[in-house]
């Protein structure tokens, strides 16, 4: 083997070595996961999963409900191709926890400027919960094609 080889060969394995302790550490040291599903909706024998959906609470009342001083919960329906409730008004500083969830295709859940970015699937309850510390418009898309119309789909979250 070439000298040269050999120190790409080892240059290499310890750039896994790295990488692999560097995952390890944000997995277990860090307490950092991947987001999994809350719940799931499991339609009755003979009914569909839109009237599944709409028939389960929370999603059978979504909207805005303040669940503590600060606190509030925002429950959410992603459909072809809108976001029901399409605005959302809360006070700044106001911790909010997203529950959304879909009854078609799959639609993702985006608010630009913040860290509130969720894949909305068909049957399961994403939740992401989040802090509205500055006043302004946030708008909410639609970041996975769900359709002919998928450019449209978004909605306003106004933080005063």
């Amino acid at each position: 083997m070439d000298r040269y080889e050999r120190i790409f060969f080892w240059f290499s394995a310890a750039m896994l070595g790295v990488l692999l302790c560097a995952l390890a550490y944000v997995t277990l040291g860090m307490h950092i996961h991947l987001p999994g599903p809350s719940g799931r909706i499991i339609p009755r024998a003979g009914q569909n999963l839109g009237a599944a959906v709409l028939s389960t609470p929370p999603f059978n009342h979504p909207g805005l409900r303040q669940t503590g001083p600060g606190e509030y919960e925002v429950v959410m329906l992603a459909q072809q191709w809108f976001f029901y409730p399409r605005r959302i008004q809360l006070p700044a500083g106001a911790n909010v926890t997203f529950r959304v969830t879909s009854a078609d295709v799959t639609h993702g859940f985006f608010i630009p400027g913040t860290r509130v970015n969720m894949m909305i699937i068909p049957g399961y309850v994403s939740v992401e919960t989040y802090r509205f510390s500055r006043p302004g418009d946030y708008r909410i898309i639609c970041h996975e094609y769900c359709g002919l119309d998928h450019h449209t789909m978004s909605a306003e979250v106004m933080v005063k």
